[in-house]
């Protein structure tokens, strides 16, 4: 099976989002490839933050129970999947809007061995709690984003 591996064809490790995926473009999230997911997982969880953020850490996009897929599309996540509430104060995607310098995002990927039993004003402190006891791999994608 191999280890846990996040990835997208939008941007390499480390390198810069493409505006598209951002409040100063589309703001949709970019495309997702998983490898290694093990075999034995029930569901995978998303979360996407920004250490950088003037006010602490800033919670872009929190999604569970997806299924143990090896791809989250552009624009949309996989039915069945549940998203929480985001520092924007409203479920789904919010892209990078950093107000100043460049900031880092984030893309935390775990397989858990269970669905999680969580509702629509879950937040990221709720998703992690839940997950506690639960995660079988995890593993990270970092993108850069500059306000010009």
């Amino acid at each position: 099976m191999g280890e846990l591996k996040l990835a997208s064809p939008a941007f390499k490790n480390n390198e810069m989002i493409p505006a598209k995926y951002t409040c100063r473009g589309e703001d949709i999230n970019p495309a997702l490839e998983i490898s290694g997911v093990p075999s034995n997982a029930k569901s995978l969880a998303l979360i996407v933050d920004d250490p950088d953020a003037p006010a602490g850490i800033w919670v872009h996009w929190v999604v569970w129970n997806m299924p143990p897929t090896q791809k989250i599309n552009e624009d949309s996540v996989p039915p069945g999947s549940s998203q929480g509430v985001t520092d924007f104060g409203r479920p789904g995607y919010g892209g990078p809007c950093p107000p100043s310098g460049t900031h880092r995002y984030f893309f935390k990927l775990y397989a858990l061995d269970s669905n999680l039993n969580l509702g629509p004003n879950t937040k990221k402190s709720d998703l992690e709690n839940a997950m506690k006891g639960h995660i079988l791999a995890q593993t990270q994608l970092i993108g850069l984003y500059t306000k010009k």
